[in-house]
């Protein structure tokens, strides 16, 4: 296991949407990088200098720094001095901080990589070899799964979607929540031709079956029509230049799955609905009963 420490904000919301993710085996709100010595929360409130902290604990081998850090980017403006959300002061302040010196390099290139803020902005999150660390009281510690209305800087939109994608690895919430691709020919299912259905996997929102299934060549998994039409959403995509293209999402939980393209089998319908492996759980014909799709065994075949 492997340990990061972050600030940003009040730690209450950073530390229940990091326990939310996938490889991260344990957190610890605390005090860093003040002046030496134990704190207590009254003393961080009077400005000891001390930024409230969460200690993320993670497994490597399911998650990366990176990875970790890309989550811990999404709920916290790097561009804002001393404050997130309502909370305003330097315990509030941002902060990723290190213990093993190989952890160095890997932050500042994360840190490089975020997008350019607007003209009057500027990246602003502290960086550095952790100093120190006081844990909070036991009052502080999970406090949002002790008190569930209690105050959260975090919006709330966002706290839902990584309760609903706690099971998902790296690569299927990436896919799923940030229209990722995952390479071709690498999917588990892109081979997979045993009769079932394919759901959502955020949501388990049935979407294909076996029998619409085929081999097109292209490395991802091809289907020639959904379940029905009201379980995919389409939006126009001009991300790559000069090849506009039909994104598909998932009506319900509304997952990125991938697109759809009008160079299928003719004899199909003539669509080519090409979707990673990644959005996706395959269930057995055997197993639909037992695990709630007997409804759609006859569209199976």
């Amino acid at each position: 296991m492997r340990e990061i420490y972050l600030a940003g904000g009040c730690f209450w919301g950073l530390q229940q949407y990091l326990g939310y993710v996938r490889g991260v085996v344990a957190t610890q709100v605390g005090y860093a990088n003040g002046p030496d010595g134990p704190v207590t929360y009254e003393q961080v409130c009077a400005s000891s200098g001390h930024a409230e902290t969460v200690r993320v604990t993670y497994d490597p081998s399911v998650i990366s720094l990176t990875q970790l850090l890309g989550r811990y980017f999404e709920v916290i403006d790097p561009t804002s001095v001393n404050r997130q959300g309502h909370d305003s002061g330097v315990q509030y302040r941002t902060g990723i901080w290190w213990t093993d010196p190989a952890d160095g390099p890997v932050v500042e290139a994360a840190l490089r990589a975020l997008p350019d803020p607007s003209p009057r902005a500027a990246i602003v999150v502290q960086f550095g070899p952790l100093q120190n660390f006081t844990p909070a009281e036991d009052y502080h510690q999970d406090y949002l799964d002790k008190n569930p209305q209690g105050y959260c800087h975090i919006d709330a939109a966002a706290l839902a979607r990584a309760a609903a994608t706690k099971h998902l690895t790296p690569l299927e919430y990436l896919v799923t929540q940030h229209a990722d691709t995952e390479l071709p020919f690498t999917g588990a299912l892109d081979h997979e031709f045993a009769p079932g259905i394919y759901v959502d996997i955020v949501s388990g929102e049935p979407l294909f079956v076996s029998s619409d299934k085929y081999d097109s060549g292209c490395g991802w998994p091809a289907f020639s029509r959904p379940i029905s039409d009201a379980v995919l959403t389409e939006h126009g995509d001009d991300t790559i230049p000069g090849r506009p293209r039909v994104e598909v999402r998932s009506a319900h939980a509304d997952s990125h799955l991938g697109h759809v393209f009008t160079d299928g089998p003719a004899d199909r319908g003539g669509l080519r609905y090409c979707i990673n492996s990644a959005s996706l759980r395959f269930v057995p014909l055997d197993a639909m009963d037992a695990q709630g799709y007997g409804q759609y065994k006859h569209l199976v075949g």
